[in-house]
């Protein structure tokens, strides 16, 4: 008896609950953003299917555990065979797997049509961050092959291919569509399996290393939504988030108008930076790090010998465009200024060759802890960004973390893990380090990994 009323009752609690989720509940659909009502219904069909066959078997099973519990004077009587039954139960069931499938069929014909007048973009996943990338004024894409992948041609577009020149490529995790239009995505990955999902749209579509699968859409409400990966893609799967932001014509053309093609980056990289002026420039910076980049932590200057001129450049852009060094970042605060003495991107380019080119000493180690906890955190986590090695990786976007000032590490995870860097809407790779911090409880695990990072001379 009591089994029965636990099952009725589990019977109605579900009820209740998935009507509470219909009627503004947060882990129902989100609000359609695109023209696939369709997906809508056919997902719909499938609840009233599925929740039927729910409430019919969990009430008659109920009913059953009541109506036969055991009581004296009864006997089970065995029964073979029920021809009548079997054939109902078949019809039943027939019936409801059709009324799921057949509306899905209809959808997924149209899912894999796409419309002659879609337009086309790239998505590119790889761990863990999103890029895309539009045709230019012929309206094709490139070719693009994985072995053509390098620092300064992340997309693999192939060099000799002409109508790749003029694709606007996108190497930050936010993109732009116009509304009212339908669009093509096409999907690579570069690595493992990605998936491309955007709640709103409704469609999501696995990346797969070695080939280019699609999937389309027609945005209709203007606004700016969540990119997710739905596939488990590596230990940073959970921080690989992106952003689309559907906006009329006018903003999507001004938008895209001020992004650059593939040719201008290349002609940027071909330009060598001129180290001399870079040279110059840094004079004003060896006051706090060094005149060999070897840092001075008693003016709060890290170690910049031994870095990529990659991450360097970014880093001082952030400073300079406010991305770093904001409230409560009292050290970043006093490099904005010296940031903003770099007047384009060409002098910070040439500063940040420079520096490159320093001599690469460790810094003196400054931090003591648990090497072997520092270790374990490391290895489960940091490692697969910043390498076994901690040499760092621009694929990752890691820095390296070997041999620079730990003092500096110590300070700059507390701050991710404190929210004072990482959470400007534009420091899209710190964001990803605000969620990796946690990885380290407290102060203490901190410098346990910076203890062992030592150790990694």
């Amino acid at each position: 008896m009591a089994l029965a009323v636990v099952v009725v009752l589990l019977v109605v609690g579900s009820i209740v609950f998935h009507f509470m989720q219909l009627y503004g509940g947060p882990w129902y659909f989100t609000e359609l953003a695109a023209d696939w009502g369709a997906i809508d219904f056919t997902m719909n069909v499938t609840f009233w299917v599925t929740g039927f066959v729910f409430i019919v078997v969990n009430l008659f099973m109920a009913w059953c555990v009541y109506k036969f519990r055991q009581k004296d004077g009864h006997k089970a009587v065995y029964e073979p065979e029920n021809n009548k039954l079997e054939v109902g139960l078949t019809i039943f069931t027939t019936v409801g797997v059709i009324a799921m499938l057949a509306p899905g069929l209809f959808v997924w014909a149209q899912f894999v049509t796409v419309p002659e007048e879609a337009d086309q973009y790239e998505v590119l996943g790889s761990q863990w961050q999103w890029q895309f990338r539009y045709p230019g004024a012929d309206g094709q894409l490139g070719a693009a092959d994985v072995g053509n992948v390098t620092p300064t041609n992340p997309f693999g577009i192939n060099l000799e291919d002409p109508s790749g020149q003029d694709d606007v490529v996108v190497n930050e995790p936010n993109m732009h569509l116009p509304i009212g239009r339908p669009v093509q995505a096409l999907l690579r990955s570069h690595d493992v399996l990605h998936n491309y999902t955007v709640a709103q749209f409704r469609v999501k579509m696995d990346l797969v290393p070695g080939l280019v699968s699609y999937l389309w859409f027609d945005p209709t409400v203007e606004g700016t939504y969540d990119i997710l990966c739905e596939e488990l893609c590596g230990i940073g799967h959970f921080i690989m988030r992106g952003s689309v932001t559907v906006e009329s014509q006018a903003e999507f053309d001004a938008w895209i108008a001020a992004q650059p093609t593939f040719a201008e980056t290349q002609a940027l990289a071909a330009t060598a930076p001129d180290v001399a002026a870079g040279q110059a420039a840094y004079a004003l910076c060896a006051t706090c790090h060094g005149a060999q980049g070897e840092g001075n932590q008693a003016l709060n200057g890290p170690k910049l010998a031994g870095q990529e001129a990659w991450y360097t450049e970014r880093q001082l852009k952030y400073f300079k465009e406010g991305v770093r060094g904001g409230e409560g970042d009292t050290n970043g605060a006093a490099m904005v200024p010296m940031a903003m003495t770099l007047a384009d991107d060409a002098a910070i380019r040439n500063v940040s060759a420079y520096i490159e080119t320093l001599p690469d000493q460790p810094a003196a180690a400054t931090v003591t802890g648990d090497v072997d906890n520092g270790r374990d955190i490391y290895q489960k986590n940091c490692a697969a960004c910043h390498l076994d090695d901690g040499s760092g990786t621009w694929y990752t976007d890691a820095p390296g973390l070997a041999g620079m000032s730990d003092w500096y590490f110590v300070t700059q995870i507390s701050n991710f893990g404190a929210g004072i860097r990482g959470l400007h809407p534009n420091d899209h790779y710190g964001e990803q380090m605000v969620s990796m911090a946690t990885a380290m409880a407290d102060e203490s695990e901190i410098e346990d990994v910076a203890a062992y990072i030592n150790t990694l001379r």
